[in-house]
């Protein structure tokens, strides 16, 4: 794994990393991708905007990451 995946990680480190991870924040409702304000939230400020278990999502991308 390239990137050490929180929930204090930036998104937008994540997608810099990895545009394959776009589909983990778009099926949890976060459709403002390209949005700058959106690229520099944290896992955990995403997820208590959209209503996600912000450890659920981190072990999405833990898990997309070491099969890489």
């Amino acid at each position: 794994m390239a990137i050490e995946i929180t929930k204090d990680t930036v998104i937008g480190d994540i997608l810099d990393e990895d545009m394959e991870t776009a589909p983990f924040f778009l099926e949890m409702g976060m459709h403002c991708l390209g949005c700058p304000a959106s690229r520099g939230e944290s896992i955990a400020d995403a997820c208590a905007v959209h209503g996600v278990d912000p450890e659920e999502l981190v072990a999405k991308l833990q898990a997309h990451f070491a099969n890489k």
